[in-house]
């Protein structure tokens, strides 16, 4: 299993799959669509299915944080 990491010099500081340039949120909009993670894996030969579940399991990490959402400019 890839760990995510974020790196400025890496895809804007995007989260991506570290060795990769495969952002945690490729994955989760492929899922959002509908696809399976087999389907995933079958795009991007360089991930494995436990992969697409660290993504998922990154996102439910970030969403356990409280936010605060205000209009700006």
């Amino acid at each position: 299993m890839r760990k995510i990491i974020v790196d400025p010099q890496i895809c804007n500081g995007q989260p991506v799959f570290e060795g990769t340039r495969i952002t945690a949120q490729t994955i989760l909009d492929y899922l959002a669509a509908g696809d399976s993670p087999e389907e995933i894996v079958s795009e991007y030969p360089s991930l494995l299915v436990e992969d697409i579940l660290e993504a998922i399991r990154f996102s439910s990490r970030l969403l356990g944080h409280h936010f605060l959402i205000r209009e700006v400019a």
